[in-house]
Formats: structure tokens, sequence, C-alpha cells
């Protein structure tokens, strides 16, 4: 397949340096009911803001999101670049292989590229594996003179800045996303858990932008909510606190993912709440210390039980994004159920309850595959069979099938009606004023719609395409459909007869 791509871009060489013109596509995962998924909750896929800064005037750069928008196939594209995440890797793939039968030269790049390089290049003719950014005008040059390579690689070295990184948003103009701006402080975590592809990628580095950078595109953008899409905003607090102390005259609101250690830490609390935090992410994981140990989650284990931290977060008025991971060795239905008991008795804002999944290349995946109890082949994002929330391998204490089952009823359960309406009456976070109420109103019912209608989607389109870009389905995806939702809960409220 390598020899392939360059067969190809020796092919393409004369249009390489006549044509510059660039289509970046954020691919859908898949079909609902025989119809592409429309995600009401969608943000502005940030990479391509990035790539959009880094790329020369003399190449013209449009956005396709795939997740609203038909697919510019009789458009005449140069250069196509495709961002690859697992759950995408099916549509991204059908895509690519789509514009090269047209002629265009395909670049994947992404998370999953990353992970599985080799997989990705037999649908490409270049794979960035890493940062997109440290690459991406190199890969350009070479693509204007004729000398794409067939990867890319870019080695994560970890405490250093990440200079030159700036987000150009007008890559979204006219595009229907939700009204929170995504940016980025850092990459990176510290910590090495078994299940995961950031561990793996990273390799327990952690590196930082410069504060002066990120302070400044926020000040330029103007909006008032943003979310930092750090997989640990917190990993290394001096870094974390210089940010927050730059954000504290903005006076916006923002949300983010951090590990559990920033409630030992009161002046980083503190400079949290000033800054501007209304809510984190955070993965507990799970409830049993044996289940933290098989998955080295070692940060945290200090905390016994939870208790006296969650006191700390909710004494602070924060908002709780809690994510757990259902699956591991010691789990059995029985203690999904306590975990389930468990979340509901801390009323959290919301709470994800996510099924291990084996991803590519990390040490759970490699241990699967080891101990035999991969499912759907070992690629599981690629197989026929597979749907959106099915367990992929064999856990130890249940069959794949009750673990699906279990994970989907639990979810079901947290999201009610009745519980949604009894979390919000937790006066110290998700009721505490105005703002949190309506927050936690407006993005709930959301949230809960989204759920019931993702489980069971079936990866990939599979020879089905839009026939043309429907704007009109994409704002009534992000207006209509939002305020519908919401509309919904407050009749229920109103109706509490009607109350499930």
């Amino acid at each position: 397949m390598v020899a392939r791509a360059e067969k190809a871009i020796m092919e393409k060489g004369v249009n390489v340096r006549k044509k510059k013109r660039i289509l970046f596509i954020k691919p859908n995962m898949g079909l609902v009911n025989g119809l592409p998924y429309l995600d009401s909750g969608r943000m502005e896929p940030l990479t391509f803001a990035v790539l959009k800064s880094l790329t020369p005037p003399e190449f013209e750069v449009e956005l396709c999101d795939d997740r609203f928008e038909a697919v510019p196939y009789s458009t005449e594209w140069n250069l196509v670049g495709i961002n690859t995440e697992i759950y995408t890797a099916r549509r991204a793939y059908e895509i690519a292989d789509h514009f090269r039968e047209l002629g265009a030269v395909v670049v994947l790049g992404g998370y999953h590229a990353t992970m599985v390089p080799q997989e990705a290049i037999q649908h490409a003719d270049s794979v960035i594996i890493g940062d997109a950014e440290v690459q991406w005008r190199s890969l350009l040059k070479d693509y204007q003179t004729g000398n794409l390579k067939s990867f890319y690689r870019n080695q994560f070295t970890g405490n250093r800045l990440i200079n030159g990184m700036n987000i150009d948003w007008s890559v979204f103009s006219g595009k229907k996303y939700l009204p929170i701006a995504l940016t980025q402080f850092s990459r990176g975590c510290p910590n090495t858990c078994e299940y995961c592809a950031t561990g793996t990628i990273y390799q327990k580095q952690h590196s930082c932008r410069p504060v002066r950078d990120v302070i400044s595109e926020l000040e330029q953008n103007g909006r008032r909510i943003v979310f930092f899409v750090d997989d640990n905003i917190i990993a290394n607090s001096d870094a974390a606190k210089e940010l927050f102390r730059a954000l504290i005259p903005l006076k916006i609101r923002w949300t983010g993912q951090a590990s559990l250690n920033f409630v030992e830490d009161p002046e980083l609390m503190d400079l949290m709440l000033k800054s501007g935090c209304v809510g984190l992410v955070i993965g507990f994981e799970s409830i049993s210390r044996d289940n933290l140990k098989a998955m080295k989650k070692n940060c945290n284990l200090p905390y016994e039980n939870y208790e006296q931290a969650l006191e700390i977060i909710r004494s602070s008025g924060l908002m709780i994004w809690a994510a757990f991971l259902m699956g591991y060795d010691y789990e059995t239905e029985a203690s999904i159920q306590e975990t389930l008991e468990w979340i509901l008795s801390k009323k959290f804002a919301f709470a994800a309850f996510n099924i291990l999944m084996p991803y590519p290349t990390t040490l759970f995946y490699k241990r699967m595959e080891e101990e035999g109890r991969l499912l759907y082949d070992g690629k599981w994002w690629l197989h026929d069979d597979y749907r959106f929330g099915y367990a992929a391998f064999r856990p130890r204490n249940m069959s794949s099938e009750r673990l699906t089952e279990a994970c989907f009823n639990a979810r079901l359960k947290h999201n009610t009606i009745y519980q949604i309406l009894r979390r919000a009456t937790d006066r110290k976070t998700n009721s505490k004023n105005l703002w949190s109420l309506l927050t936690y109103f407006a993005y709930n019912p959301l949230f809960r719609d989204e759920m019931l209608k993702k489980h069971k989607m079936i990866l990939g389109y599979r020879g089905y395409e839009r026939k043309e870009i429907n704007e009109q389905a994409a704002e009534d995806g992000l207006t209509s459909r939002f305020l519908e939702v919401t509309r919904r809960c407050f009749t229920d409220i109103a109706n509490y007869k009607n109350i499930i």
C-alpha cells in the first residue's frame, strides 16, 4: 500500500503544483435508523482551526463537517485532510477511498491514525503520526514539490513549551455549533492508565503552551464560555496556576478535564474558581480499589472512598461530570448496580457510564490479545457486526452481552426525568445560582437524548451519502432540537404526574 501511495503521488505530481485547494473533513460516526447520525451537541473540531492557522496563504482552505454536511465530492480538491478517531475510522476510510478514486491526494491524521498508521496508510497517500501541526508545514512543502512522504512522524518529547500553535476560528465561519469556544493549554498526561490511548501516545509526557498565547486568542475570540480540551489541565500545577491567574481579568466561564488530585492544593482550587471554572470532567473510573489497581489508575488510589475529595469539590460549588469505566476484571453485574447507586447518591451534574474499550496499542488491548479475549477479530472499529455501545472483549465475570446491557441500563436509570430533577436539588452545585441551574437543565435533556439516539449506531455509512448540504437541518439540530428536548424536560416538570 505504501508503494501504491507513492505511485499515486507521482501520478498527481503535475497537479500538485497547479492546484492549491485543501479540504479538511471531520467525519461522522455512522447511521441511526438508516440515516446519518446528527449530533445535536457537536462542538467545533479544534484541530482544523489549528491547521488553518498554519496553512500558507497560497492555499485555499475549506472545512466539511460530515456530521451535518454533505461531502463535496463533485468539487475538485487538491489535497484532502481527514481527522481520524477510532469511532469515526470506518467513515474516514470510506471518504478517503472515494477521494483517492477521484484523483485527490489524501492525508490522514488524528489519534487513531497515530495508533495504527499501517492500517491508515491503506486508505491514504500520507499519514501524520502524532501532533499534526508540528509536521503540517513540512508536509505542505513536500506536497508542493511532489515529494510527499508516506509518513510524517512527530516524536512527542514532553516537558517543553508548545510554541507556534495558534487557532484560526474563521474555518468555522457559517457553520452551526454549540456556542462554546474550544481551546487547549496543554497536551499529554503524566499517568499511565492501562486502558488509555492518551497515555500510550504521550508516554507520561506533558507539555504546555505559553500562557500569553492562550489569553491572546481568547481575547480575540470574545466568547464567554470556554472548554479546555486538555487531557488533564492541572497535570502541571505551577503552569495551571499561571494560566488561571491570567484568566481572571477575562471574566469567562470555563470547563475542562482534570485528575482528582487538584483537591489537595487549596491555592490551585482558589485560582481555578477565581478564573471562572464552573465545572470539571473527572475520571473516577471505579469505586473498586481492585479495579483501580488493575487499570493502573494510581492517581485515584490515595482517595479511599472519594468522600473527602467530593466534599471539598461540592463545597467549592463546581459542577462535576463524573466518568466511570465498566468492565474491568473485578467488575460484576452486582458491582455495576452498586456503582450506579453510589453515583445517584452523589447527585453529579452529569455521569458517563463508559464500557471499557480495547484501543489498539494500549496495554489493555495487548493484554486482551494475549489472553484471547478480543471480539470482532480484534478490529471492532471496522467490523460489520459491531455497533456503538457494544462491549468488544470478553469480561471475566459476565458475558460481553450482559456488560453491554448492564451499562446501557445504568445510563437509562441515571437519566430518567425523575433522576434529572432529583439531582437538580443539590443547592451547593447544580442549583447554586440561576446560571448553574439553567445550564444544568439545558444540557441534561440534550445528553439524555443523544445517549438514547447513539446506542447501537452502525459505524460508517456503508454506501450511503447525503445528497446535498442541509444547513437548515444543521440549524434545526442545534436550535429547534435543542429547545425541544429542553422543552420536554420542563413540560415533565410541570406535569409531574407523567415523570418516569
